[in-house]
């Protein structure tokens, strides 16, 4: 029966210098390469344009919510303006109209904007999907407790930054 100890340790050497030669195969890739966290080189992010081409007269969104008084709903519109990365809100509150703006940041690709019920009675919440489908509030529209007019909060501002990521501020 041959030495254990020297076939051993040719197998550990013979391995420990295939493992080195595949990581200095990785290294002299054109694919590869490695990024200073402190100073990264990434390709300049994509825009959308600042005017949209053809503007949707009809709402891109729209939330409804009946008040249960014999005046009306509590309705929040949302249409497109000449503008890509800017809405306007039409709200309706049992025949008190109102209206705001609103905008977007640009993810590179265009708006989703979605209205979603708020935590308590007659409010929505004005948001949009960012690119992992994530929703990201904007603004709250909700009616006062004691019921006789409505108000619209921004919750938080959006941008990206340098570095791809969408932060709030």
């Amino acid at each position: 029966m041959p030495p254990m100890k020297p076939l051993l340790s040719f197998i550990l050497s013979a391995f420990l210098l295939i493992l080195a030669n595949l990581n200095t195969t990785a290294q002299n890739r054109k694919d590869t390469f490695r990024i200073d966290p402190s100073n990264p080189v990434l390709p300049p992010p994509k825009h959308n344009s600042e005017d949209r081409s053809k503007i949707n007269k009809e709402p891109v969104a729209e939330f409804r919510e009946p008040t249960g008084h014999f005046k009306g709903n509590f309705i929040v519109k949302l249409y497109e303006t000449s503008k890509t990365m800017r809405y306007r809100i039409d709200v309706e509150y049992d025949g008190l109209p109102g209206d705001d703006t609103l905008r977007f940041p640009d993810l590179g690709t265009l708006p989703r904007p979605i209205l979603k019920k708020g935590t308590t009675p007659l409010s929505c919440i004005i948001g949009f999907l960012d690119n992992d489908n994530v929703f990201r509030e904007v603004k709250l529209v909700a009616v006062t407790p004691k019921g006789n007019q409505f108000k619209i909060t921004t919750l938080r501002h959006w941008h990206v930054s340098t570095h791809y990521r969408l932060v709030s501020n």
